[in-house]
């Protein structure tokens, strides 16, 4: 006898997907839904944020140079284009604002500079220039497919770092 009235109940049950949700567990989840105030219920959730595990992050893996060569190219990106952007602005603002900044005022200005200001400045703009440049020559032989072995993709990062700093102090000190 109960094994028929188990058939009949999955009988029931196939036929109305519906009489799949069980109207109890409705029942008890309101019931326990209502027993707890929505402060309480903050508070406890709070408590459980605090508990959990935080996702893998940064502080967990050994940092590369890909890490950091990605990083630096999108900063230079941003400084070199907002430098653009700021002294475009402002050349086209200087006529109305009364600023000189036409071409004989600026190596005017540059050259009553000190030496060592000179060179610094040079060397403050050359250093995003060239890692911007030497980096995206890295990033296009990616493009191409070369270079993307483990080995390869750190001599190639070190390289740009290296080449960086040459172009930067050659053109700063010896331009």
């Amino acid at each position: 006898m109960a094994s028929q009235r188990v058939f009949q109940l999955g009988l029931r049950r196939a036929a109305a997907p519906s009489f799949m949700i069980q109207p109890a567990g409705r029942m008890v989840q309101r019931r326990l839904a209502n027993t707890i105030s929505k402060e309480s219920g903050e508070e406890i959730l709070a408590k459980q944020r605090l508990h959990r595990p935080v996702s893998p992050h940064l502080s967990i893996y050994k940092p590369q140079i890909t890490w950091y060569a990605s990083g630096l190219n999108r900063v230079t990106a941003v400084i070199l284009s907002g430098g653009l952007y700021i002294f475009g602005i402002a050349y086209l603002a200087a006529p109305t604002l009364g600023w000189h900044l036409e071409s004989q005022s600026l190596v005017a200005a540059v050259a009553a500079w000190p030496l060592w200001a000179k060179a610094t400045a040079k060397f403050t703009v050359a250093m995003p220039f060239f890692f911007h440049c030497v980096n995206g020559l890295r990033h296009l032989a990616w493009d191409v497919g070369v270079g993307f072995k483990n080995a390869t993709v750190v001599r190639t990062g070190w390289t740009v770092v290296a080449a960086t700093f040459a172009l930067s102090a050659y053109y700063s000190f010896f331009h």
